[in-house]
């Protein structure tokens, strides 16, 4: 009995000596892992670069500026659905664990015992609470060094911070595959949904893909991912999230995803528009507040006006062009074999809807059948469909020939025009009713050709819309705002401004006659001429004078008042910084561009007072509070306290420069 009390003793003993060891060793360890961990108190201020977005003056998106898809979304904005499907798949004991789960590391621990050098990646059993550990603090490296600081991180964060502020910042933060951070913004890239209309099946399949994005590729791995999907459904039955019915339901739902996600501008031709207001917020704040800082910048743009402009334009420019006659095409494919997959790596325009590329498969007198340029898939394939249309006699009229011994030829047939290998663009061809014709389509060519189109509120400077250029895909150069061009005789009622602000009256009697001017210094005499050469009216008052826009009256006009007052004139409008004193720029020699010259048009329309061009009508930061608004015009009366009173009305107070007297900008204008 002594002895086995003695035994007893010794293993207590030996027990108390084993387990003071031990729990010296884990302090030790402790100690030593805690001396480098990252600050976790930084987690309170996080600021995640979140991505500038620009919407048209309806609230349409108009585009997207950042260098990561990423939307901060509140964590309560986050539905419940789209948190339990993420708790189902990656943690159901968050709410309940104080930042580790002690039953999933001893089975992960089980498993790498088990994989031990097969060279197998060790399986995780992090917690949400550890993710965020990892994802902002530490690196990927797989070290049981790693695993431990992300445990005592992990534990410091729960005692820190609330488990709904610990899972905001993973929902916002993980990466879910193509390009897409957090969950607002993996919603609209692969559903183009906001997270409240995600179905029960879209949710399982964002909750699955922070283990893997890219192995749950939804065209690549599509069995995987809906294999994958469906797992996390069955986890949501499993925790009584869901009813049995509905999971059913998620498991035969197809998962379709949006195959492109452009820019928004394509929605209302507004790519020029959009590109000139990342160049204004650029350089306003800078290239990390544009692309990291969440703006939100409600633009002047209006998008039904943006798209009749657009319209407009490529009619115009494509009339012009067409009347020339037709090219050729511009390039020549081998149709042998799959014609769609090489016609698919062809450079086409995207921005030039109802036109689509297509080639010419086979031609004869009466027609032509052509192949149009197929898609691409979510995963980059090219797409498998192969869709073909014709082009009759009637859709190639117009394209007579540009040059050689045919030139100016209406064609008799459709093989003059085209032949087999040929690159085109085509569009449906219309009936006199104006119908679409089913599977007819017309040939067209890009112009050579290009313009500008700005539509201006005069009274605030808003710009509601606006056409750089042909194709925006074809050429980024705006020509509203970038190019310098001569304004020609656009620029006279800016002479005869400064003539009736001096003493001139629309009644004033100028002779419209031939006129030399010496250029002296060797430069010859100058005669400029009216526009009908040749022709010439006598004495004519000024009103007369600019409706038929007479070059020798402007001449005479800018002579008697000198070229130093116009200049100071356009100066004033905008329209040039320096005019140089030559008579040849009061009948508008200089450059300038289409936005001056509509600014400057604008003062004419408003009575005189300076507007200053705007595509933006105001920026808020990512936390909703005003940065910039366009309208600065003080306004009393509209902070009435105590609500209303029988006060008069607010009153606007607009303090802008009148750059023209008024009853001169009215007598221009009439």
């Amino acid at each position: 009995m002594r002895l086995l009390v003695r035994f007893l003793g010794f293993l207590f003993a030996a027990g108390t000596v084993v387990f003071l060891v031990g729990v010296a060793g884990v302090a030790g360890a402790i100690w030593h892992f805690s001396k480098d961990l990252p600050d976790y108190s930084q987690l309170q201020d996080y600021e995640p670069p979140v991505m500038t977005r620009v919407h048209a003056s309806d609230g349409a998106l108009l585009g997207e500026y950042s260098k990561e898809r990423r939307l901060y979304l509140p964590i309560q904005a986050v539905p419940k659905l789209v948190i339990n499907a993420f708790l189902a798949a990656e943690d159901k004991n968050f709410y309940e664990h104080g930042g580790i789960d002690f039953t999933g590391m001893a089975r992960a621990a089980v498993l790498y015992a088990q994989n031990f050098g097969s060279n197998k990646r060790p399986q995780g059993a992090s917690t949400i609470t550890q993710q965020v550990a990892k994802n902002f603090l530490l690196t990927n490296e797989v070290s049981f060094t790693r695993k431990i600081k992300e445990a005592l991180l992990a534990m410091r964060i729960e005692r820190a911070y609330s488990k709904d502020r610990i899972l905001e910042l993973y929902l916002n933060e993980i990466y879910l595959g193509l390009g897409a951070y957090g969950i607002a913004a993996a919603s609209l890239v692969y559903f183009d949904k906001s997270v409240n209309e995600l179905t029960i099946a879209e949710a399982s399949y964002l909750a699955a893909l922070p283990k893997a994005p890219a192995a749950l590729h939804p065209v690549r791995n599509r069995d995987r991912a809906v294999e994958r999907r469906n797992y996390v459904v069955d986890r949501l039955v499993e925790n009584g999230w869901i009813k049995q019915a509905d999971a059913d339901k998620a498991r035969k739902e197809q998962l379709n995803v949006t195959t492109s996600r452009g820019n928004g501008a394509h929605t209302f031709a507004g790519e020029y528009f959009a590109e000139e207001v990342r160049r204004d917020i650029f350089e306003r704040y800078g290239e990390k507040k544009l692309y990291e800082g969440g703006l939100s910048v409600r633009a002047t743009l209006d998008p039904k006006m943006q798209v009749m402009a657009r319209k407009t334009m490529v009619a115009g420019l494509v009339r012009y062009d067409e009347a020339s006659g037709w090219r050729g095409a511009p390039s020549k494919l081998d149709i042998s074999g799959d014609w769609g997959v090489k016609l698919a790596d062809v450079k086409s325009l995207s921005d030039i809807s109802p036109w689509r590329m297509a080639v010419v498969l086979e031609t004869s007198d009466q027609s032509a059948r052509i192949g149009f340029q197929p898609g691409r898939e979510l995963g980059g394939a090219v797409s498998k469909q192969r869709q073909t249309g014709i082009i009759t006699l009637d859709g190639v009229r117009w394209a007579k020939a540009a040059s050689g011994p045919a030139k100016g030829r209406t064609p008799s047939s459709v093989a003059q025009v085209l032949s087999p290998g040929d690159v085109i663009y085509a569009d449906p061809l219309f009936d006199k009713e104006g119908k679409p014709v089913e599977g007819q389509y017309r040939l067209r060519q890009l112009p050579e050709v290009s313009g500008a189109l700005v539509a201006m509120d005069p009274w605030t400077g808003r710009v509601l819309a606006m056409v750089g250029g042909f194709s925006f895909d074809q050429s980024q150069f705006n020509r509203a705002t970038q190019a310098y061009r001569q304004p020609g005789s656009s620029f006279k009622p800016l002479v005869y401004s400064a003539a009736m602000d001096n003493g001139y009256t629309p009644s004033t009697v100028v002779v419209d006659a031939p006129i030399e001017i010496d250029q002296g210094q060797g430069a010859g005499v100058w005669r400029p001429e009216n526009y009908s050469s040749g022709k010439y009216g006598g004495p004519t008052t000024l009103r007369n004078a600019l409706r038929q826009s007479l070059n020798t009256v402007t001449v005479r006009l800018a002579q008697d008042i000198g070229m130093p007052l116009i200049g100071e004139y356009s100066r004033r409008f905008g329209v040039y910084d320096e005019l140089p004193n030559y008579l040849s720029y009061a009948l508008g020699a200089g450059e300038t561009t289409v936005m001056r010259m509509v600014t400057a048009y604008s003062m004419f329309a408003n009575g005189g007072r300076r507007v200053k061009p705007t595509l933006i009508d105001r920026i808020q930061d990512r936390y909703g509070r005003t940065i910039f608004k366009h309208d600065a015009r003080e306004c009393r009366g509209c902070d009435a306290p105590g609500g209303w009173k029988n006060q008069a009305e607010p009153q606007l107070v607009d303090r802008r420069e009148q750059v023209l007297d008024p009853m001169t900008a009215y007598q221009i204008t009439s």
